[in-house]
């Protein structure tokens, strides 16, 4: 199952979804030319439907990241290397302080009141405790000695944690870019959402956009953006698909910014949300409209509600980057799936079964025998 999960990627789960949505909507693949363009320029075509945006994260399955416990683990982990390099037939190990580094973060983890001044000396003890394990690997590597892959691997991450706690130490700081959160998933970075249960959340951040109920997994990153820069490429992919711009796009208050009000009012667009500014005295609010789009937006939310709690988005367990990121697009496929799998969806799983193994290009025309 590993072997054929590596072939799964997300670029290539993206592709097979897109398939899926062009059959589903008995759309084409659009082959833009000089012509059609020229065309499009003097005489545009009308835009139709509504596309839905937003954004959200998909966290990982991890244990909250505290400063001293990372650098305990660091330590340990240090520890280990050390144990690997030594030679007992070259004398005695070096002294590295192990058990009373270990109960240094005891004192600290097994107490109920930890103030600031507290937690800032027992994360100096265990800083100075790595910079000693540190000093001894690099004597053992000055003496030729090497290490494999994995201890080499858990060695630079650990010298870029202590570089990243060392700076907020001296600094009095809570926060650093590209900050660790975790020791064997290094690429997991903080993605502040604002939310009442969970201000911040650790893992990936993804954009989506959805029409007619389908979902297209637009962007994922695990470092934190700006999802209003998006905006102009899912209108753009939106064009792509169906040969015109919507006539409206729901979206939130980041997107409302001067760039991308001014790119949908060139282009007939009407991006949903109040205007920029102080409210004027005269301006005429339809409150229908408004509230319809209020409404319409939902659809979004009950995206991300159904992939989260059926499809394992907000569970995501896998360690290694891409693996993380093939499971993401796995969960936008399946929410997809469960919502065509009243319609020829026997056909469609089989074809898939062909994409995967056999290198089969999906025909939407082409009709598979169950039997076979």
């Amino acid at each position: 199952m590993t072997r054929f999960r590596k072939r799964l990627t997300a670029e290539r789960l993206m592709e097979i979804n897109e398939k899926f949505i062009n059959d589903a909507q008995n759309l084409e693949p659009i082959k833009q030319s000089k012509d059609k363009d020229d065309d499009d320029k003097k005489n545009p075509p009308t835009n139709k439907g509504t596309l839905i945006v937003d954004a959200t994260c998909a966290p990982s399955q991890i244990k909250y990241p505290r400063d001293h416990e990372l650098l305990s683990e660091g330590r340990e982990k240090l520890e280990g290397i050390i144990d690997f390099l030594h030679d007992p037939l070259e004398g005695r190990k070096p002294r590295t302080y192990r058990e009373k580094a270990r109960k240094d973060y005891l004192r600290l983890a097994r107490s109920k009141k930890n103030g600031a001044k507290k937690i800032h000396k027992a994360v100096g003890k265990q800083l100075r405790y790595i910079h000693r394990d540190l000093m001894i690997i690099e004597r053992f590597m000055s003496k030729g000695k090497t290490l494999p892959g994995k201890y080499q691997k858990q060695l630079d991450v650990i010298k870029d944690l202590y570089v990243q706690q060392k700076y907020m130490y001296q600094n009095h700081i809570h926060s650093v870019s590209n900050r660790i959160v975790n020791l064997r998933q290094p690429f997991l970075r903080p993605i502040v959402r604002g939310k009442a249960k969970s201000p911040t959340e650790f893992g990936a951040k993804l954009d989506i956009s959805v029409v007619n109920g389908l979902v297209c997994l637009e962007k994922q990153s695990f470092e934190a953006y700006n999802e209003s820069e998006l905006l102009e490429t899912e209108i753009e992919h939106y064009r792509e698909r169906y040969a015109c711009y919507p006539t409206r796009v729901l979206a939130d208050k980041i997107y409302r910014n001067r760039s991308n009000l001014a790119y949908c009012k060139e282009r007939g667009i009407r991006l949903s949300g109040p205007a920029l500014g102080r409210p004027k005295r005269a301006a005429v609010v339809d409150k229908k409209a408004e509230y319809k789009d209020i409404c319409d937006r939902v659809e979004v939310e009950r995206a991300f509600s159904l992939a989260k709690r059926r499809f394992s988005l907000t569970q995501i367990r896998t360690y290694l980057k891409e693996t993380t990121q093939t499971v993401i697009a796995l969960s936008i496929l399946a929410l997809n799936l469960s919502k065509l799998q009243c319609v020829q969806n026997i056909n469609w799983l089989l074809n898939l079964l062909q994409i995967l193994f056999d290198g089969f290009i999906y025909e939407p025309d082409k009709k598979v025998a169950f039997m076979q």
